[in-house]
């Protein structure tokens, strides 16, 4: 039974089925969630939360201290194809900032091997199966030991080698949401193969037509789309590659109205990475410098994202989970504060998504800083307390978050 209630009547142990605004302009993401404290309640009321429908039945809510919830504990609920993931065993923990040398290495080793396997189609040679499963599983293991890290890197782009850099970000981004839904290993692993190579098509159109800067005509579109077909091609005839491998190449392009190619395939025919694979790849294609356009800062692609989940062209809840994995400020963010400050998002918080930690970069008089300086927003004891104001665009700050960010991960 469902009931509509003001946020002045939420209790404990009420499960909200719906707000009178968008998940998006609150912390939290999902479509539902059970309250299970006293700060949650408040975290509505603060972003403007005045009605809302709960669902009746209530679960025990024990008297100690309960803590929020993170984006790994976070309740899920839609009609995406996930089953009950199978449960991984439990990692080593390490700090981010220990973890990200580690990462960042790992991350340039899959550049260079996807950069190699792309070569290699493109000289008719075959791929080198052994080294990208090689280097998947190095980057498993990453995001096993910590979630954030190489999710953090995906920042790391050029222009002049954007297939290769867009390779390995949307592999890496696929597998820290797949984490981030209770993906085992096994899982993780074969979606990092299938999308560390889903573009793999590509070294069979002419690099002429894909480095176009403009608009494509209707007839070089068509000749652009059949890099999916000819990728599965070249995929199917690899050794030790299986079917399951090959969907991300086959399906990215897929949308779950049916208005996608190369198959029109609707939500019910697409597999699991597939979905995933279609999210993570327009992502990182949109905020990238391409030869025809410039990136556009994350916190724009996501709103993209979740108006597209919403008109039916992409999974809905997947879509508010990848929210959650990169964060509504995603790392390498450049943002203005309340004060006047200007900062680059440098770690985000999952258990506070609008207090990531920021490096400040600039004053309040919009001077460089001779020493960047470094605060978690969610540890803030001044009053009154720093906030995000505004993203800002790099280009027009003149700021390079991956200049500063660099010295951190070095």
């Amino acid at each position: 039974m469902k009931k509509q209630i003001r946020i002045e009547e939420l209790t404990l142990g009420m499960v909200i089925d719906k707000l009178d605004r968008s998940w998006l302009s609150t912390p939290f993401f999902c479509h539902k969630m059970t309250i299970t404290s006293a700060k949650q309640i408040a975290q509505l009321k603060a972003c403007g939360v005045q009605t809302l429908t709960v669902r009746m039945e209530s679960k025990e809510i024990r008297e100690e201290t309960p803590t929020p919830p993170t984006p790994e504990d976070t309740p899920v609920e839609s009609t995406s194809k996930f089953t009950d993931p199978i449960p991984s065993p439990t990692p080593t923990y390490v700090p981010f900032e220990e973890e990200l040398p580690a990462a960042k290495q790992v991350y340039q080793a899959a550049k260079t091997i996807v950069q190699n396997a792309m070569q290699d189609v493109r000289l008719g040679r075959a791929l080198n199966v052994d080294a990208v499963q090689t280097v998947i599983t190095d980057m498993t293991e990453s995001v096993f030991r910590n979630p954030d890290a190489l999710p953090s890197l995906s920042r790391l782009k050029r222009f002049d080698e954007y297939t290769f850099y867009h390779s390995v970000n949307t592999a890496l981004l696929a597998m820290s949401l797949g984490r981030s839904l209770g993906f085992d290993r096994p899982m993780i692993h074969l979606a990092g193969v299938g999308t560390l190579l889903h573009d793999i098509g590509k070294m069979k159109v002419p690099l002429k037509l894909l480095n176009k800067p403009g608009r494509f005509e209707p007839h070089e579109m068509e000749i652009v789309k059949q890099h999916v077909l000819r990728g599965v091609e070249v995929l199917s005839s690899t050794t030790g590659l299986g079917d399951t491998y090959i969907q991300p190449a086959l399906e990215h392009h897929e949308r779950v109205n049916g208005d996608g190619y190369p198959h029109r395939r609707a939500h019910q025919d697409i597999s699991q990475v597939g979905l995933i694979t279609a999210i993570v790849d327009i992502y990182d294609a949109m905020t990238s410098d391409r030869v025809y356009h410039k990136g556009k800062p994350a916190h724009e692609v996501l709103q993209l994202l979740y108006r597209l989940s919403l008109e039916g062209h992409l999974d809905p809840t997947l879509v508010q989970r990848f929210i959650q994995v990169v964060g509504v400020y995603p790392v390498g963010s450049v943002v203005e504060l309340n004060t006047g400050e200007t900062g680059i998002v440098k770690r985000i918080n999952h258990n506070a998504p609008l207090a990531p930690v920021v490096l400040f970069v600039k004053g309040a008089g919009n001077t460089l800083l001779s020493h960047p300086q470094e605060e978690d927003l969610s540890q803030q004891t001044a009053t009154p307390p720093r906030s995000i104001k505004a993203v800002l665009h790099p280009h027009q700050t003149g700021i390079d978050p991956t200049v500063y960010l660099d010295k951190k991960a070095a």
